[in-house]
């Protein structure tokens, strides 16, 4: 703790800083094509021009082709610090993109220009995931501004597109680019946690999207006979998916929850009309499945339940995957960013933190995909893509020394 004790003061004095990194990151809106935007762009040139002020020993944007992305790429950005130990490095990634925000008249704000309330900042990305780079970045910035010896190399990747497949972002830079990382590294993703910082996530289930597609034969709604109701083949289609919570009930405690879950969500407009008779429905499902249970089984059994209902209505029903992602193998919980994280969090905030799964998915699946020890890790209240998401000043603070005690720990102690 002594010899942290300037860096930490430094941090504590950061709240000002908090407050325009998230004001200059917020508006800058980085929404990506799938969510109506052009890419991230701007705030990925706010943040490039952010991190050169502090002299990287090597700066690198890598630009994932995206013809419907604005100049036809989406960035990503690398910026390395060399410290008394070379190897291995301490990598810390966040993601530029955010989500939309949603229906307006739920904020209390312009999702895109901060509100401050006490404690709180409120807008769109604040927390996911600007509180994790804002943290990271001002961990690295007391250090240097202290005059302090850099003890480990640390390393900032901001990547573009997590929010819709990382398809043009680390999926990408881990194919072209994937010899800058080793498994020896200590690899942090802060896109997840819990309020006090206590969870350290190192295995995610596996994440399927149904969509589910009932046609009928459209009708006056005065005259049923005439036609088939799409609608009413959703809703019974609905009410039998229930059968997958019971055949797939395996329990995980490293989950929270710890079951595999089956939730129906987006469903698509039909008739604008009253008193007509729907003859399609499209809804989609999302699941969330344990490492225990294989996703084609799952797969198989939706489509019996699909085949029985529409034989029992008389409907024409299909099914259709729209995304899928198989967990890969867990992160080891005696991995040495486990470790380390564990010891800075006790150092820095006196409380035990504990590896632990989750059903989100997040960017690590993909470097555990590449053979590369992850974990996810932040301190924050879990309000990404909700109206009027909102970070704790506090709990970044708080955030930006453990990654400090992390960045200056000797491999040796």
């Amino acid at each position: 703790m002594d010899k942290m004790k300037d860096i930490y003061e430094r941090i504590d004095g950061y709240r000002d800083e908090v407050i325009e990194l998230q004001r200059d990151l917020c508006a800058r809106v980085a929404l990506g094509p799938l969510n109506g935007g052009s890419g991230e762009h701007e705030k990925m040139d706010f943040i490039k021009e952010l991190l050169s002020g502090m002299k990287p020993d090597h700066m690198e944007e890598i630009r994932a082709p995206d013809e419907k992305a604005r100049d036809g790429y989406r960035p990503n950005l690398i910026a390395r610090w060399k410290g008394l130990q070379d190897d291995p490095v301490v990598w810390v990634l966040a993601h530029a993109d955010i989500v939309p925000p949603g229906n307006l008249s739920l904020w209390e704000c312009d999702p895109y220009c901060i509100k401050v309330d006490g404690d709180r900042i409120i807008g769109r990305g604040v927390e996911d995931n600007q509180h994790g780079f804002v943290s990271a970045y001002l961990a690295l910035k007391a250090i240097l501004d202290s005059h302090k010896t850099l003890k480990r190399s640390v390393g900032l990747i901001i990547v573009a597109d997590e929010e819709t497949g990382s398809r043009y972002g680390l999926s990408y830079m881990l194919k072209h680019h994937g010899d800058i990382f080793s498994p020896e590294d200590l690899i942090i993703v802060p896109d997840a946690g819990n309020e006090d910082g206590t969870m350290i996530e190192i295995a995610e289930k596996s994440m399927l999207w149904l969509k589910f597609t009932i046609n009928g034969q459209q009708c006056h709604a005065s005259t049923p006979h005439k036609g088939k109701n799409s609608l009413v083949g959703a809703a019974r289609l609905i009410v039998a998916l229930g059968k997958l919570k019971e055949k797939f009930a395996a329990s995980n405690p490293l989950f929270s929850p710890p079951v595999s879950t089956f939730e129906p969500t987006k469903f698509l407009a039909n008739v604008s009309n009253v008193n007509t008779i729907p003859g399609k429905e499209i809804f989609y499902m999302d699941c969330r499945i344990l490492p225990e249970h294989n996703v084609n089984e799952v797969i198989e059994t939706a489509q019996q339940i699909v085949s029985s209902v529409a034989a029992e209505l008389e409907l024409h029903m299909e099914l259709e995957s729209e995304h899928r992602h198989d967990a890969p193998l867990p992160t080891p919980a005696t991995s040495p960013v486990v470790a380390a994280l564990k010891k800075a969090v006790m150092n820095v905030t006196g409380r035990e933190a504990k590896p632990m799964g989750i059903g989100g998915g997040t960017v690590a699946a993909f470097f555990r995909e590449a053979g590369l020890p992850a974990a996810v890790w932040s301190t924050c209240p879990d309000t990404a893509h909700q109206p009027n998401e909102y970070c704790l000043i506090s709990q970044v603070i708080t955030d930006a020394k453990v990654f400090a005690a992390i960045y200056q720990e000797d491999e040796s102690t």
